[in-house]
């Protein structure tokens, strides 16, 4: 079976892993999308309008014999609106034709087969140099990927030690390209608590938590996870697979016993 090394704090190698059979399967990209909008849909807001809007008026028709257009229109006089045409979907403050109901059915729902197959797509193209690279990581410094590293990087609780160990593992480059990646969002969203748009950095995967979260938390891009609390959106954000991650050598070896399903 396929080996690779395990790498210390110093980004020394300091002994070898079997790669999990996860990492031979074929990513299916349909699937992982397939996962991804399901997810999304969880955090939709039901939307819809009021059945009265437009429709709070006294308009009717005046019927034939007017020379006038069979409209419904205001009743009353001595008003500015006073006859003016209402209530129907083509004039001014009418109702609308087709309103968005809130009985709309806006979630998407996704076999629990085809997301377990999302999931390990997802983590075996994370551990693909063609998908990392797909995805747009500077990888030429990287010795290796996947990458997994000592379980003491579990234990760093300060954040300038976790910056240098990025380094020595050479994530140097990564870190500063996502520190100006950071994007004022374009459309309204910026001034719906919303305005800044941050690039999707390394992920690290983790078994245990004795100080790294709050010590990696911080830094731009980088997201922990516990391997127990993964799914897809964490390995393919946006859909898009490839990202680039940082395995604990405990967590990597968790991957064995997912069950690889056809």
């Amino acid at each position: 079976m396929e080996k690779i090394n395990i790498y210390n704090l110093s980004g020394k190698p300091k002994g070898s892993v079997s790669i999990p059979q996860i990492f031979k399967e074929k990513p299916k990209l349909y699937l992982i999308q397939r996962a991804i909008n399901a997810h999304f849909s969880q955090n939709k807001q039901k939307q819809g309008r009021d059945p009265l809007a437009g429709k709070r008026n006294t308009a009717r028709s005046w019927g034939t014999g007017y020379g006038m257009a069979r409209v419904p229109r205001i009743q009353g006089s001595g008003f500015l609106t006073a006859r003016n045409a209402g209530f129907i979907p083509s004039v001014k403050g009418g109702r609308l034709p087709h309103a968005p109901r809130p009985i709309k059915k806006i979630v998407k729902k996704i076999n629990k087969k085809e997301k377990s197959i999302a999931l390990i797509s997802s983590i075996s193209a994370s551990g693909d140099i063609n998908w990392v690279k797909k995805r747009g990581y500077v990888i030429e410094d990287i010795p290796e990927i996947p990458l997994v590293i000592d379980d003491k990087i579990q234990t760093i609780k300060n954040t300038k030690k976790i910056m240098e160990i990025f380094t020595k593992l050479g994530l140097e480059n990564e870190i500063k390209r996502f520190k100006k990646g950071k994007k004022i969002r374009a459309g309204k969203g910026k001034r719906r608590g919303r305005k800044y748009k941050n690039k999707k950095g390394i992920l690290i995967i983790i078994k245990e938590d004795f100080g790294i979260y709050k010590a990696a938390r911080n830094i731009p891009g980088v997201d922990i996870k516990n391997i127990n609390n993964i799914s897809t959106i964490d390995f393919a954000p946006g859909g898009i697979p490839g990202r680039l991650v940082l395995w604990a050598h405990n967590a990597f070896n968790e991957l064995n016993q997912f069950k690889i399903l056809v």
